[in-house]
């Protein structure tokens, strides 16, 4: 199961201007049960606009207020006094850093999240091709997550050079020798994306497959944002109305549900894996109360330290933390070294894989995403070699090659405008969509 969106959800929201239907938010899942060909369930909704021209703020395109670097000083004031009052009383809020406990203790040292004040105009085509290629990139990532040679030999370089990439792998290693199958693999994906300037073609900036944030924070944004634009709008010359909407934060907590849903043990939580500071823990309780009021499903929040101290794998394989069966384990932490300052965090890393719980992500989605992966899968004849069988994923790698700008060092800008309709051809988008 994986979901995707992309950086211009938060902290800004695009904004169409039209007279056609809205776009909306476009997130699918992925869910994959080993020995079964993948399935689909769709937490998606389909663009229902199919005009071909690029949409922007065409009847106000002369207003004076079009270009958000002119506003008048008095509007702009006015206008983010709102967004201030708006965003204390929705819960757009992060811990303060000034603020002692303002990371541990909710309630403690809260301030506005850091957000755009208003919506930015975006090309609907774009929006609807980022929206279309997100099914792409998680089957890409499920079908490589299953080769596990290619994963230990592509990052063999990396793991003599680098300790944390190097114990990721040692764990991995051992959950491979004990054949421990992930019959049921989640991931929570997000996919940022950058417009550029020049010839407006839609670039790939990251892809994360482990602690993708802001789903809740983004769908507030998207409120914001159209509260706005019902009180400013006509000063502006924007329209509350072409705003997408944006439903980011009850899919997640839906993906969480099926899986929790398919692990069968209506007794067990999901365990969020926290850092022991985490000033964007009100991002993590908006989709814990969606889970508890929508789906009955209780979540419990612990840092990997906890999870060693507390933990225990039960003979039947089931993970057990402070005496509560865990079925899903959502990591919002564990991503950087610093996650890691003892062996006590890796122990826990450890226990959470050799377990039966459904891991989000589990060792091997999260070592997909490390940048020599993504290095590895845009050489020329590596996609073609069976690690993506049945999957047309090879003209993402060919253009993966051809746009690489400094991958190992920063990252990867994949431009896919030109190869949409193939895609869409190859691997049946629109019907998954």
């Amino acid at each position: 199961m994986a979901t995707g969106f992309g950086c211009f959800a938060f902290p800004g929201t695009p904004c169409f201007s039209t007279n056609k239907s809205t776009p909306k938010f476009s997130h699918s899942s992925i869910f994959t049960r080993h020995s079964q060909l993948p399935s689909f369930f769709s937490l998606s909704t389909k663009i229902t606009t199919s005009q071909s021209e690029t949409l922007t703020h065409t009847p106000e395109r002369d207003s004076p207020h079009f270009n958000y670097h002119y506003l008048d000083d008095q509007i702009l004031r006015d206008v983010a006094h709102d967004a201030l009052v708006w965003s204390s009383l929705h819960g757009l809020v992060i811990g303060d850093k000034s603020v002692q406990r303002s990371g541990s203790v909710p309630g403690v040292g809260m301030v506005h999240a850091p957000l755009a004040l208003l919506p930015m105009p975006f090309p609907e085509n774009q929006w609807r091709e980022a929206c279309e290629l997100a099914p792409i990139f998680n089957e890409l990532v499920d079908r490589v997550s299953l080769d596990a040679g290619f994963l230990q030999e592509s990052l063999s370089r990396t793991k003599k050079a680098d300790e944390f990439t190097s114990r990721l792998l040692d764990i991995h290693s051992e959950v491979l020798e004990i054949d421990k199958k992930q019959e049921i693999r989640l991931g929570l994906h997000r996919s940022d994306y950058m417009l550029d300037e020049k010839t407006k073609s839609l670039l790939q900036i990251e892809l994360n497959t482990i602690a993708s944030s802001f789903a809740s924070l983004s769908n507030l944004v998207t409120e914001l944002h159209r509260y706005i634009l019902s009180r400013h709008g006509k000063l502006l010359g924007l329209d509350s109305k072409r705003i997408p909407a944006n439903n980011a934060i009850n899919q997640y907590a839906e993906a969480l549900a099926k899986a929790w849903s398919e692990y069968n043990n209506r007794r067990a939580v999901i365990m969020i894996v926290v850092q022991a500071e985490e000033r964007n823990m009100y991002d993590q309780h908006l989709f814990s109360s969606v889970l508890i009021d929508r789906h009955n499903i209780t979540t419990i929040r612990k840092t990997l330290a906890e999870v060693d101290q507390e933990g225990e794998i039960l003979p039947d394989g089931t993970l057990s933390v402070d005496g509560q069966a865990v079925s899903v384990i959502y990591f919002r932490a564990g991503y950087t070294p610093l996650d890691y300052p003892s062996e006590s965090e890796w122990r826990a890393r450890l226990l959470i894989e050799q377990s039966s719980a459904i891991k989000c992500p589990s060792i091997s989605y999260h070592l997909v995403g490390t940048k020599k992966i993504q290095q590895e899968l845009a050489k020329p004849g590596v996609l073609e070699s069976g690690i993506v069988q049945n999957v047309a994923a090879t003209i993402v790698g060919q253009l993966w090659q051809e746009c690489m700008v400094n991958v190992w060092d920063f990252w990867m800008l994949v431009s896919l405008q030109s190869y949409q309709s193939l895609l869409r051809e190859k691997l049946k988008v629109s019907n998954r969509v």
